[in-house]
C-alpha cells in the first residue's frame, strides 16, 4: 500500500526544522480539498505519515509548508519575508510510499522524491 510522509530540514542552520505547520491538499483540476495536517517535531518529521496507508490514493496532491513563523522565530527579518508559505505540488502515481521533503533556507528551498 500507498504512504506519504515528509520532513522539513534548515539549511542555513544546519538542522531539523521544528514547529512547522503542514497542510495536505489532494488537487483535482482548480478544486484543492485539504485532507491532512500536521506540525514538525524536534526531528522535522512529522510523527506519523502526513497520509497514511488507510486514505492512500493515487492522483496529484499539494504540500503547503507555513514556514514564515519557523524562519521569523529563528532570526530572520521581522518584517515582510522572502519565503513565507511553500507548496509543493506532486503527482503519486503507484501504490508505493511516497516522501517529499523540504530543504528550507529563509531565500531559498528545494525538494525531491526520497526514500
Amino acid at each position: 500500500m500507498g504512504y506519504l510522509t515528509t520532513h522539513v530540514l534548515d539549511t542555513a542552520r544546519g538542522v531539523p526544522a521544528e514547529g512547522i505547520e503542514i497542510l495536505l491538499y489532494r488537487v483535482s483540476g482548480n478544486s484543492h480539498r485539504k485532507i491532512a495536517e500536521a506540525v514538525t517535531n524536534a526531528d522535522g518529521r512529522t510523527d506519523r505519515p502526513i497520509l497514511p496507508e488507510d486514505d492512500f490514493k493515487t492522483g496529484t496532491y499539494e504540500l503547503v509548508f507555513r514556514a514564515g513563523d519557523y524562519l521569523r522565530r529563528h532570526g530572520s527579518d521581522a518584517g515582510t519575508l522572502f519565503l513565507d508559505e511553500v507548496p509543493i505540488r506532486f503527482g503519486m502515481g503507484e501504490d508505493a510510499h511516497y516522501h517529499v521533503p523540504l530543504l528550507l533556507s529563509p531565500f531559498g528551498y528545494s525538494t525531491y522524491r526520497g526514500s
